[in-house]
C-alpha cells in the first residue's frame, strides 16, 4: 500500500535546508519537506509533484493548480523584494524631510505668535468667519477644535507642496485567496508557500483567524491605553519644544498642536495597528512583506470592520496576501452585516488577490487516517473500559516525561493567567467543563497550546443547541491545539463523528466567534463598533451576535471533526516533537 503523508504532517527532513528557528516553529505550522541533503529546495510545484510520486500525497488537480499559482508568485517576489527595499529607502527619506519641514513651519508660526502678528491676523479672520457662522448657526453649536483642524489641514497642504506627497509603492504582485471544502489542502499549500519564501522576503507573518483577531484587539488596546496616558500628561512638553527659544506661551501652543496631530492620527486606529503590528519590520530592515492568513471569516461586525481596515491598509501599502477560507470573498458575509464596509473589503481582495477554488470534495485528512495504522488517542464512550484505557495512557505519558504532577499557572494575553489543575513537563490535563464550561476563550486556548505539547481532556459530552456555548469553545480549543501541533488525548461520550448534533430546538450558531464573547475577555478585547463602521475608543463590551447560516455551521463542525481525526494519525503525532513550540529551544 502506498503511504500518503498527512496534510499537516511533519517532514523531518525539511522543505528548506537546516534547522528551523523557534519563531518558525510557532508560525509556519506544517511544512512539507524535501531531504535536507538537497543544497537548494526545488520549486514549489516540482516539490508537490515529487510528494505525489513518492506516495506522500494523493494527486489532486485543484491542488496542483494552486501549487503552480503559488510558484509563479514566488518567482515574482524576488524582484519585488528589491523594488520594495528601494521604495522604503525613499519613504524613510521623505518621512524625515517632511517631519523636519513640519517642525520648521510650526516654529515659524510660533515665532509669529510670540510677536503677536499671528494673533492679530487670526483674530481678524476669526471675527469674519464667526460673523458668517453665527448667521447660519447659533454660537453654542460651533464645533470645538475647528480652528486646530483648519490649521492642521493647511499645514499638511503646505507640506505637500514643499516636500511632495508620499512616495508611491511599486505595484505588488497579486496574492492568492484560496477557498474550498474542509480537508482539501488549503492550509497545507499555504504553509508550503510560507516555507518556500524563507530567505526571499524578510518580513513574513502567518496567522490563523483566532490569533489574528486577538492580536488586533491587543494592539488596539495598547494604542488606546497610550492615548489615555498621553492625555493625562497635558502639561508635558516634548524636549525638542522645550529647547526652542520661545516663551512658555508659544511652547504651550506648539505642544497643543503636536497633541492635536496625534489625536488626528489616533482616529485612524486600524491603519496604525496594521503599520505597527501585522507588518513586523525590524529596525533598519526594509523590503517586501507577506501575510499568510488561515481561515478568513466574517463572523460578526467587529471582524468585518477590523479585517476591512487592516487588510485595506496592508494591501494598499504593498503587502502580498495569501489567504485561505471556506468561502469565496463575496460569500463570506451571508447575513449582510455592515454591507457597505464588507463590499469594500471584497473589492480590495479581488483587486489584490487571484481567487482560486480548491474544488475537491475529498477530505484528505479522513483519507489519510483510513490508510494509517491507528494509534488510539480518542476513547469513547464514557464507560469503564474506555475510561480505564484513558487513565492508562495518562500514566504512561507521565512516566515518559518524568517529574511530579502539580498545578501550574500560565500567562495569557492582557496580563491574565490561567490555572492548570494538572501539569507535568509540557503535559497538562483538564476536564471538558474546566476548559469549555467557563468564560474562557481563544486567548486561553492559545496559552495552553503554546505551553503544553500534550493535552488530556476528559468527559467530553455530546454537543447540541442545549450547550452551544460549550460547543463554540470546544471548536476554538481544537483549532488552537491543531494550529500549534499539540498531541491530544480525549475521553468522550460518543465517537468523533457524532459529537456535534442538532436538536429539535435548531442547530448551533456561529461556532467560530466565541473567542470574543467571553465575560473575562469581553471588557478588554471588545470595542464599540459604530453604525458607520468606525471603531470608538470606549471600553464597554458590545453584545454582537452573528446569525450565520446552517451551511457555515457545517463548515465549523466538519473542520473540527476532520482535525480531531487527523490528530490521531501516526504522521501527525510524529510531527509534535519537531513542530510544537515547546521543543523549539532543543532543535
Amino acid at each position: 500500500m502506498r503511504r500518503i503523508f498527512s496534510l499537516s504532517s511533519l517532514l523531518t527532513n525539511g522543505f528548506f535546508p537546516g534547522r528551523v528557528s523557534n519563531k518558525y516553529l510557532i508560525n509556519a505550522i506544517r511544512p512539507y519537506s524535501e531531504e535536507s541533503s538537497s543544497p537548494k529546495p526545488p520549486g514549489l510545484l516540482l516539490h508537490y509533484r515529487k510528494l505525489v510520486e513518492r506516495g506522500r500525497l494523493q494527486h489532486d488537480p485543484y491542488q496542483e493548480k494552486v501549487a503552480l499559482a503559488l510558484e509563479n508568485l514566488i518567482g515574482r517576489l524576488e524582484q519585488y523584494e528589491q523594488e520594495m527595499e528601494e521604495y522604503h529607502i525613499k519613504l524613510a527619506e521623505w518621512e524625515k524631510q517632511r517631519e523636519n519641514e513640519r517642525r520648521r513651519l510650526l516654529m515659524e508660526e510660533a515665532e509669529l505668535k510670540q510677536r503677536g502678528d499671528l494673533w492679530d491676523s487670526v483674530n481678524k479672520r476669526r471675527s469674519q468667519l464667526l460673523e458668517r457662522w453665527v448667521f447660519r448657526r447659533k454660537s453654542e453649536d460651533i464645533e470645538p477644535g475647528v480652528g486646530k483642524w483648519v490649521s492642521y489641514l493647511n499645514r499638511e497642504k503646505k507640506l505637500d507642496s514643499l516636500v511632495g506627497r508620499r512616495p508611491t509603492a511599486p505595484p505588488a504582485p497579486k496574492g492568492l485567496y484560496i477557498y474550498g471544502n474542509v480537508g482539501s489542502g488549503k492550509t497545507m499549500l499555504m504553509d508550503m508557500f510560507y516555507s518556500a519564501t524563507d530567505g526571499i522576503v524578510k518580513h513574513r507573518q502567518r496567522f490563523h483567524f483566532h490569533e489574528a483577531m486577538l492580536k488586533i484587539n491587543e494592539a488596539m488596546h495598547k494604542l488606546w491605553k497610550n492615548q489615555v496616558e498621553e492625555k493625562s500628561l497635558q502639561s508635558s512638553i516634548s524636549s525638542w519644544i522645550m529647547n526652542l527659544p520661545f516663551d512658555m506661551k508659544a511652547k504651550e501652543w506648539l505642544a497643543a498642536e503636536e497633541r492635536y496631530k496625534q489625536e488626528v492620527q489616533m482616529k485612524n486606529i486600524l491603519p496604525a495597528v496594521a503599520d505597527k503590528f501585522l507588518v513586523d519590520r525590524q529596525a533598519g530592515e526594509k523590503g517586501a512583506s507577506i501575510l499568510c492568513f488561515d481561515e478568513i471569516q466574517t463572523v460578526d461586525v467587529f471582524a468585518i470592520v477590523a479585517l476591512s481596515g487592516i487588510l485595506n491598509r496592508l494591501l494598499s501599502t504593498g503587502t502580498v496576501l495569501v489567504a485561505t477560507s471556506n468561502r469565496a470573498p463575496k460569500d463570506l458575509n451571508q447575513d449582510g452585516m455592515q454591507r457597505e464596509i464588507f463590499l469594500k473589503l471584497v473589492k480590495k481582495l479581488e483587486e489584490h488577490c487571484e481567487i482560486i477554488l480548491i474544488g475537491s470534495e475529498i477530505d484528505y485528512r479522513r483519507l489519510i487516517a483510513q490508510r494509517s495504522i491507528d494509534k488510539v488517542h480518542y476513547f469513547w464512550p464514557l464507560d469503564g473500559t474506555a475510561l480505564k484505557e484513558f487513565e492508562k495512557r495518562w500514566s504512561q505519558v507521565i512516566n515518559e516525561v518524568g517529574g511530579k504532577v502539580t498545578s501550574a499557572t500560565v500567562p495569557v494575553m492582557f496580563g491574565r493567567t490561567l490555572e492548570v489543575p494538572q501539569s507535568c513537563n509540557g503535559v497538562a490535563r483538564f476536564t471538558f467543563e474546566y476548559l469549555c464550561g467557563r468564560p474562557v476563550g481563544a486567548a486561553d486556548y492559545i496559552a495552553v497550546a503554546k505551553n503544553y505539547h500534550t493535552v488530556f481532556i476528559s468527559d467530553i459530552p455530546i454537543m447540541s443547541m442545549q450547550n452551544r456555548d460549550k460547543a463554540r469553545r470546544f471548536i476554538t480549543l481544537i483549532d488552537e491545539l491543531y494550529n500549534h501541533h499539540c498531541r491530544l488525548f480525549c475521553s468522550a461520550a460518543t465517537s468523533v463523528d457524532d459529537l456535534f448534533q442538532g436538536t429539535e430546538e435548531g442547530t448551533l450558531f456561529d461556532l467560530e466567534s466565541f473567542q470574543f464573547e467571553t465575560e473575562t475577555e469581553g471588557s478588554k478585547l471588545r470595542r464599540n463598533v459604530l453604525a458607520e463602521g468606525s471603531v470608538s475608543s470606549g471600553g464597554a463590551p458590545v453584545g454582537i451576535k452573528s446569525m450565520l447560516s446552517g451551511q457555515e455551521e457545517m463548515f465549523a463542525f466538519r473542520r473540527a471533526v476532520s482535525r480531531l481525526i487527523e490528530m490521531q494519525t501516526p504522521l501527525y503525532l510524529e510531527g509534535v516533537r519537531f513542530l510544537h513550540p515547546y521543543f523549539g529551544s532543543s532543535l
